[in-house]
């Protein structure tokens, strides 16, 4: 159940990077399109927003590794002590 759990959350990770992604090219495109924005805040928002994204996304598949690692470890050193 745990396992499904975390296979789950990894899916979920997924879903929300991709849809950050999507998020930050529309409101790039619709301020680089808008008399408020301009081009080149634009540029700087498509700029901003990906590193924002690679940051949180990363973060984000940094945790689920340190998981991972963890419940691999448990399992060697159970199988050492056998």
């Amino acid at each position: 159940m745990r396992d499904f759990f975390i296979n789950s959350l990894e899916k979920l990770i997924t879903v929300i990077v991709v849809l950050m992604i999507v998020g930050v090219l529309i409101g790039a495109i619709v301020v680089m399109f808008s008399a408020q924005g301009g081009f080149l805040a634009g540029i700087g928002m498509l700029i901003f927003g990906g590193l924002y994204v690679i940051l949180m996304g990363g973060m984000m598949y940094l945790f689920l590794g340190i998981y991972h690692n963890t419940k691999r470890t448990a399992e060697i050193l159970e199988a050492q002590s056998n």
